[in-house]
C-alpha cells in the first residue's frame, strides 16, 4: 500500500489533466481523476490505475466527496463560461477538507479588468485560491498552448493552408508548450510542496516562434507545404460558429468562441511574447521542454485519417465554403445572452500597468529567446 499522499486531479480528462493524471501514477502517487462521466477517456485512466470519481465540479456536495481522503489537489476549471462558481466551490471544499496544498492552473493573461470575463473569473480566482493561510498554493500561468494551433491541421493536411488572426506571419509571439510539458510542471510543484508553495510557474516551450514557423513545422509533419494566411477575427469566428453546427453542443459554445477572439487581440499585441520563453518546464517539471516541431509530429503520427485525398480535400473545400455563408457569430448578443459583466475601462494586458509590473522583469522588447 502506498504511503504516499492521494492527489485529487480535477478536469482529469482535460488536455492537461489526463498528462497530470498519467505522470503522478508513473512517479508512484495514487490518484483520484474527478471526471464529468465514464468514457474511453476516464475509462483509459482508470486503466491506467487512476481512481475515478464521477460529479459535477459545480456542486459543492460532489467537490466535497472528491476530497475525502486527499491533502493535495490539481485545480484545473473547465473550460466553461463560468469558471468563478467552480473557483468558489472548490475553494469551500478544499477548507472544509483541510488540504495542505493545491497547484492552481491559471492563465499568463490573469488580470483584474481585463476585456475578457473569462479570464477575470481566473483572476478572481487565484485569489480565492489562496485566503487560507493553511494551504499552500502553486500558480501555473499558462499562454497560448500547442494545441490551441492543432485545430488547423485537418486544412493544413488538405489544402495546405494554415489559418489564424495572428497578425504578421514573421513576428515571434509565442513560446508553445505542449500539454505534457504544462503537465510535468503541475506534477512537479504536486509531488514537492515544500520547495514550490507559494511560487507562480510559467510552462512555455523551448523557444519564441512565429506563425510563418508554426505553419512550416506542420507541414514538415503533414510531409507537404504549408502556407500560413493572416485572417480576420471574424473568420474566426464564422469557422467556430460554422463547426459547431456539426459537433456536439458540449464542443462548442458562444461563451468560449468571445473568449478567444480576445485572446487572439492579445497574441496580436505581443501579450503572450512577454518573458518568454522560460525554463520551468526543466526546472520544476525536470525535463526539456519540447519544441513545436516535436508536438506537431506527435499529433500528425495519431491522425492517420489527415493523409491527402481526394475526399479530403472535397470536404476541406466544402468546410472552407460553410465557412463563407455562415454569419458571423453577434458580440453583442453574445454579451447579453451570457449576462457577462461588462466592465467601464477594461483593459488589454500591456495595457496595464499592474500586469506589466508583475508578468515582466525588464522591458516590453519582444524579443525572439531561446531556452538552453
Amino acid at each position: 500500500m502506498s504511503t504516499r499522499p492521494k492527489i485529487l486531479v480535477t478536469s482529469a480528462t482535460g488536455k492537461t489533466g489526463t498528462p497530470t493524471v498519467l505522470q503522478l501514477l508513473e512517479k508512484g502517487f495514487p490518484v483520484r481523476a474527478f471526471v464529468r462521466r465514464l468514457d474511453r477517456r476516464s475509462e483509459a485512466l482508470e486503466s491506467a490505475g487512476a481512481e475515478i470519481f464521477i460529479g459535477n465540479q459545480y456542486s459543492i456536495s460532489d467537490m466535497r466527496a472528491a476530497m475525502v481522503g486527499v491533502k493535495r489537489a490539481y485545480q484545473c476549471a473547465p473550460a466553461a463560461p463560468n469558471p468563478l462558481y467552480f473557483y468558489a466551490a472548490f475553494t469551500a471544499a478544499a477548507y472544509e477538507a483541510n488540504l495542505e496544498h493545491v497547484v492552481t492552473l491559471g492563465q499568463w493573461l490573469s488580470s483584474a479588468d481585463h476585456h475578457s470575463p473569462m479570464t477575470r473569473s481566473v483572476y478572481m480566482g487565484e485569489i480565492l485560491t489562496k485566503m487560507r493561510p493553511e494551504m499552500t498554493v502553486t500558480t501555473i500561468n499558462v499562454g497560448w498552448f500547442a494545441d490551441n494551433y492543432m485545430n488547423g491541421l485537418d486544412v493544413a493536411a488538405q489544402l495546405g493552408v494554415f489559418s489564424m488572426p495572428l497578425g504578421d506571419g514573421n513576428i515571434k509571439k509565442n513560446a508553445a508548450p505542449s500539454n505534457e510539458d504544462i503537465a510535468s510542471v503541475a506534477v512537479g510543484a504536486l509531488i514537492d510542496p515544500d520547495t514550490h508553495a507559494g511560487k507562480t510557474y510559467r510552462p512555455t516551450g523551448p523557444e519564441l516562434i512565429s506563425p510563418n514557423e508554426i505553419a512550416a513545422a506542420m507541414g514538415k509533419a503533414l510531409g507537404r507545404t504549408v502556407k500560413y494566411q493572416d485572417i480576420s477575427e471574424k473568420m474566426l469566428l464564422k469557422a467556430f460558429k460554422a463547426r459547431g453546427s456539426q459537433v456536439a453542443a458540449a464542443d462548442y459554445s458562444e461563451a468560449g468562441v468571445y473568449q478567444i477572439k480576445l485572446y487572439a487581440e492579445e497574441y496580436r499585441r505581443g501579450a503572450f511574447a512577454v518573458n518568454a520563453p522560460t525554463r520551468d518546464v526543466k526546472t520544476v517539471g525536470g525535463r526539456m521542454p519540447e519544441s513545436f516541431e516535436s508536438i506537431a509530429s506527435r499529433y500528425v503520427a495519431n491522425r492517420p485519417d489527415l493523409k491527402p485525398s481526394i475526399s479530403g480535400k472535397l470536404n476541406a473545400l466544402a468546410g472552407f465554403l460553410k465557412i463563407l455563408v455562415t454569419r458571423a457569430p453577434d458580440i453583442a448578443d453574445i454579451e447579453a445572452q451570457n449576462d457577462f459583466v461588462m466592465l467601464k475601462s477594461p483593459t488589454f494586458c500591456l495595457d496595464d500597468a499592474e500586469w506589466r509590473e508583475t508578468h515582466q522583469p525588464t522591458d516590453l522588447k519582444l524579443v525572439p529567446g531561446k531556452v538552453a
